[in-house]
């Protein structure tokens, strides 16, 4: 018996071993849709409002000191008719960087759900605290935000981070988007 219990004492720690080694697409869910979570971004600690925050690496070869070069990617999900509007917080973002930019959000429909996305560079305002005040402005940041029109209300993706992080990041946002579909409800 002792040899059995040693035997999957062995067969389950290898397991755990190799699950640890293989780094798997993991997925995450509000409002209604569920998304692919990027392979390079590891989820951070939980942070107020917040469905989800995941810190975005900065290039490779480029140190970050004390983490100035990481980036971010916040998910927030307040329910039906919370939040404000889909142009409300578009406005929003963009008040959040000088000079103030004149980019134009865009519209796509993926897998049937609505996603308004805005990309925003310049000196970032950082915003934070209950009254989002800013943290001091933080030059050569961007912007890569996405809203989803899901069916429990809007979910809001916004990732913010040095120019050169959200420049490697892009390709991974723009996969987790193509990602977003509607979760099944069980």
């Amino acid at each position: 018996m002792r040899t059995v219990r040693t035997g999957v004492f062995t067969l389950l720690a290898l397991a755990t071993v190799l699950r640890a080694a293989t780094p798997a697409a993991s997925e995450a869910s509000a409002g209604g849709v569920r998304w692919t979570v990027p392979a390079g971004w590891t989820t951070a600690p939980e942070k107020p409002m917040r469905v989800a925050t995941y810190a975005i690496p900065a290039p490779a070869g480029q140190p970050a000191a004390a983490g100035q070069d990481v980036g971010e990617c916040g998910v927030f999900f307040f329910g039906r008719g919370q939040g404000g509007s889909v142009e409300d917080n578009l406005a929003r973002w963009k008040t959040q960087f000088e000079p103030a930019p004149t980019a134009k959000p865009t519209v796509q429909t993926v897998h049937g759900l609505k996603v308004h996305e805005l990309d925003l560079s310049g000196a970032y305002l950082a915003p934070s605290g209950p009254m989002m005040q800013s943290q001091g402005k933080k030059a050569n940041w961007r912007l890569l935000g996405a809203i989803v029109e899901a069916p429990d209300g809007l979910v809001f993706f916004k990732c913010t981070g040095p120019a050169a992080t959200m420049a490697k990041a892009e390709k991974d946002f723009q996969a987790l988007v193509q990602s977003l579909s509607k979760a099944t409800k069980t």
